[in-house]
């Protein structure tokens, strides 16, 4: 049989400060752009090259997490292409925006290791970073997955588990170059709600659903180059824990952010990822809701026309938000919840 195909890696493979460069870059298109928004319905106004000119942008900018999908795909034959689960996020920042035309590439650097007490599976953290053609940073964020062993009698490696930061603080938030406001329309975005608007604490359910259908989720998973077989490999999922294909998670991130629209219109941009968990997995014909909670809401430095809100997005299946399904006192989650995901989105600021 030949070696010259790769069927992913496996827990023993990986080592504490393993540095891997992914293969694949991928330039990203206009056509792109469009797919993405034909998947997710994506409505956030600084997609139209008018309203992301008048605000600083010198066109409009790829949607954050079409790049965060687009990095996180770069890494999955090196990372996850083998794994049951992806667990979560953490500290992941947005650097210089993606525009059409730009090309990305990814490295991830191993952080963490821990064997889980059942001896046939690990957890493997990940450091990763998605740089343009050139050089710059566009992404770097701190993942981690549940992945096979090899060989379940294999010696484990030592335990090492990253302590990571709970958020990401003010300070080392990134503002895109020359973004300015006084021109912000809120005609046109669609909301006149601004930072000042909003208070720590407050439940903003974002009412409408989205049904994820068997076709359109196939097409999301390859668009990311994302090819992990539990995605899109039907017999391979009827041997696994639930005999069918899971949804990949980013992409119920995508529509969480889709959702969120109807509540957050002028969230302009996604400046942190501060941590996520995809709490249960999703399948074709489930419907997503999604609600948020204002966590914090932060001073940019330098800038009173700018603020910065960190949100608790709280995405479901088959279960509108209106009571705002979380957890229970024990820290159950509620059923029907899918993912709990804490990111810090930039907003105008009246000064």
């Amino acid at each position: 049989m030949s070696e010259k195909t790769r069927h992913g890696n496996f827990f023993e493979d990986f080592r504490v400060g393993q540095k891997i460069a992914h293969a694949t870059p991928r330039t990203l298109t206009e056509g792109d752009v469009a797919l993405y928004t034909a998947l997710t319905g994506s409505r956030f106004a600084t997609s139209a090259d008018t309203f992301a000119h008048s605000i600083g942008f010198p066109r409009a900018p790829i949607d954050d997490l079409l790049t965060f999908n687009m990095v996180y795909g770069r890494t999955v034959p090196d990372i996850s292409l083998s794994a049951i689960a992806n667990l979560g996020y953490a500290i992941g920042r947005f650097g210089h925006p993606v525009y059409p035309g730009d090309t990305l590439s990814a490295d991830s650097t191993v952080i963490g290791l821990k064997e889980n007490s059942d001896g046939k599976t690990g957890i493997v953290y990940v450091r990763s970073c998605g740089v343009n053609q050139r050089g710059q940073i566009a992404l770097d964020y701190c993942s981690w997955f549940m992945v096979h062993k090899r060989d379940p009698a294999s010696p484990p490696p030592e335990t090492v588990v990253p302590e990571l930061p709970t958020a990401v603080a003010a300070g080392d938030l990134r503002v895109p170059t020359g973004i300015r406001i006084e021109q912000y329309d809120t005609a046109l975005s669609g909301s006149t709600d601004l930072w000042n608007d909003y208070e720590v604490g407050e439940c903003i359910d974002h009412v409408d659903g989205m049904t994820i259908e068997e076709s359109e989720h196939m097409m999301a998973t390859r668009l990311y180059q994302n090819n992990a077989r539990l995605h899109f490999n039907q017999q391979a999922a009827t041997t696994g824990r639930f005999g069918r294909r899971l949804i990949y998670g980013g992409h119920i991130l995508s529509l969480a952010r889709s959702l969120s629209f109807n509540g957050l219109a002028n969230a302009f941009s996604i400046a942190a990822i501060n941590g996520g968990r995809h709490v249960a997995p999703a399948f074709a014909s489930d419907t997503i809701y999604a609600w948020s909670e204002v966590l914090e809401q932060l001073i940019v430095p330098g800038r009173n026309d700018i603020g910065a809100l960190r949100l608790r997005t709280v995405a479901t299946r088959d279960q509108p938000c209106a009571d705002f399904p979380y957890q229970a006192a024990d820290g159950r989650y509620d059923p029907s919840v899918l993912l709990d995901f804490d990111y810090t989105v930039l907003i105008p600021r009246r000064e």
